[in-house]
């Protein structure tokens, strides 16, 4: 159906942008942010492309017809001008090619909200040849005078990736971004809370033993003991557990940077599974939900469980077991990179990743066990 001033007028924005059509591939889009643009959607050798023929109301619709008309008989004709590549363009390809075959939904899903919301409003209809430093560099100031200091910094980071790959793919020789380095304000690097006292870490333990409902003990222990991120423990299930190897294996689905990842389990952690598996055994997850509602845990349970036991949430929170054993470990000598793998933390380098995995696994259980052991020995 045709569009008419009044729906264009009206329509309003949502969580991600979308669009409407006018018909012969005259369409137009809504942003997150209020932002309107005319996009003409053709075909060149049985591919989708899009060029933009400006925004709204600067273009009416009269206008952007005529455009249309215009642009879509010069290509039935022959003598239509190639449309320069737009950063939208290859910041999709980037998307489909890139990030969505890598990286876990909850990240995608991240980095697709900063694109809708910030990046593309400013520079989505801009041919990539045409964006400058000084053209980041404004897009991500409006971001700071918002107050979002850290967006801005992320928003710097995607935007870099996208040239990056458009670098790789020959369509352009530079990164703007690169000259930002220093041009963006910074915040004070916010570390999850935790403790890092022997003695203080003995009484937690004593807590955490004593806690009285066994699901949540044991996921408290696990969390101690594997110190894994609290997604990837809430979300374990039985099927990933092989208990002939004594190791927990967790897809790359699940984890942050969609790679498989490997967990020892050592005796002291298999104490917990065999206390937990007559009450959840039967289930799909190692902690379901205290509902019943065929989900895994709540992301809150164990942080509520710390709150009873008297800590705070600037004392310790659920992630804060990922550096509470960094700590210890690292003052105890262990191989930063062992602990940098047991943490499941980005290897830069792919070949490396993979050499690491196979090689590094029997340290990893020796450190684990060490870290197990030392826990035991506080108490």
């Amino acid at each position: 159906m045709a569009l008419i001033e009044l729906v264009i007028k009206q329509a309003r924005p949502r969580e991600k942008s979308y669009t409407l059509s006018d018909g012969k591939g005259l369409l137009l889009e809504i942003f997150p942010n209020g932002r309107k643009r005319w996009v003409v959607r053709y075909w060149v050798g049985g591919r989708e492309k899009r060029t933009s023929l400006g925004t709204y109301p600067d273009i009416s619709l009269k206008a952007a017809r005529d455009r249309n008309y215009e642009f879509r008989r010069d290509i039935a004709a022959g003598t239509a001008n190639k449309p320069a590549e737009t950063f939208a363009d290859v910041a999709k390809e980037w998307m489909d090619t890139r990030m969505k075959p890598m990286y876990t939904a909850r990240h995608i899903e991240a980095v697709d909200m900063r694109l809708n919301k910030y990046i593309l409003p400013a520079l989505g209809t801009l041919p990539l040849s045409s964006i400058t430093s000084g053209t980041v560099l404004q897009a991500c100031r409006e971001i700071e005078r918002e107050g979002h200091i850290e967006t801005a910094r992320r928003v710097k980071i995607v935007v870099g990736q996208i040239f990056r790959y458009a670098i790789a793919t020959d369509r352009i020789g530079y990164d703007p971004t690169y000259g930002l380095k220093n041009a963006l304000q910074t915040r004070k690097e916010k570390h999850h809370p935790t403790i890092t006292e022997p003695d203080k870490i003995a009484l937690l333990t004593r807590q955490i033993n004593g806690y009285p409902y066994t699901v949540v003990r044991c996921a408290l222990k696990f969390s101690m003991l594997t110190f894994c991120r609290p997604g990837e423990i809430r979300a374990a299930e039985w099927k990933e557990i092989d208990r002939e190897k004594a190791q927990w294996n967790i897809p790359e689905e699940r984890m942050k940077m969609r790679r498989p990842h490997i967990v020892p389990l050592v005796p002291q952690t298999l104490a917990v599974l065999d206390e937990l598996r007559p009450l959840t055994g039967e289930q799909k997850w190692l902690f379901p939900s205290a509902r019943g509602d065929g989900r895994c845990m709540s992301e809150n349970t164990v942080r509520i469980a710390l709150r009873s036991m008297g800590y705070g949430n600037g004392d310790i929170v659920p992630h804060g077991f990922r550096s509470m054993a960094s700590t210890i470990l690292n003052e105890n000598g262990f191989p930063p990179d062992i602990i940098e793998k047991q943490l499941a933390h980005a290897e830069k380098n792919a070949i490396r990743a993979a050499y690491n995995h196979a090689e590094y696994l029997p340290k990893r259980r020796e450190m684990m066990e060490w870290w197990a052991n030392w826990l035991d020995d506080l108490n």
